[in-house]
């Protein structure tokens, strides 16, 4: 909800393949789950013009996708492109380049929120709407995690050090939890 900023008028296509758990949760249940509607677009192979074309000619609000998809888009001319209805453009799958964020808001006017999360919970970090971009950060933590960067002891580390993301979890897990692998 925080990460998408869906709305009910918001038509959002999530161009993740259906083999990855971010199709489901990104691009049915979270989007429909706001009253959003989906997109869906069927592509052999993914093609840069396609999609640039696809944005001019459908009324696409909402974007997202991985970061090579975005390196790709922004090596052709932006410019000549006029994005029919598109106004929040979101990645996650691998950290995203500042150059291509720059790029990209560049000849759009639009930022790139880039979210963190994992198969089994989720997004459980992003740079949400309205939030100040700081490139290279995975944002803060999403409703409803309590994310923490640890040492190597396990001890709370402070602001701008590097460690391991940890979730702090009670009995009853955050309800978005796998409970384990069998």
């Amino acid at each position: 909800r925080y990460w998408m900023n869906a709305t009910p008028s918001d038509i959002l296509w999530n161009m993740s393949d259906t083999a990855w758990a971010k199709a489901a949760i990104g691009g049915v249940f979270s989007p429909w789950s706001q009253g959003a509607c989906v997109f869906i677009h069927a592509l052999p192979q993914f093609d840069p013009r396609t999609i640039l074309n696809t944005l001019c000619k459908y009324p696409v609000t909402t974007l997202c996708s991985a970061p090579t998809a975005y390196r790709m888009l922004v090596q052709h001319d932006l410019s000549s492109y006029t994005f029919k209805a598109l106004k929040h453009c979101m990645s996650s799958g691998e950290p995203l380049n500042p150059e291509v964020m720059v790029q990209w808001k560049k000849h759009t006017g639009l930022d790139i929120y880039e979210g963190y999360g994992q198969t089994e919970v989720g997004i459980i970090c992003a740079n949400m709407k309205g939030m100040k971009i700081k490139p290279g950060s995975m944002g803060k933590a999403a409703p409803p995690y309590d994310v923490q960067i640890l040492d190597e002891n396990g001890s709370v580390l402070p602001s701008e050090k590097e460690g391991d993301i940890a979730i702090k979890i009670n009995a009853k897990r955050p309800f978005t939890f796998f409970s384990r692998y069998l």
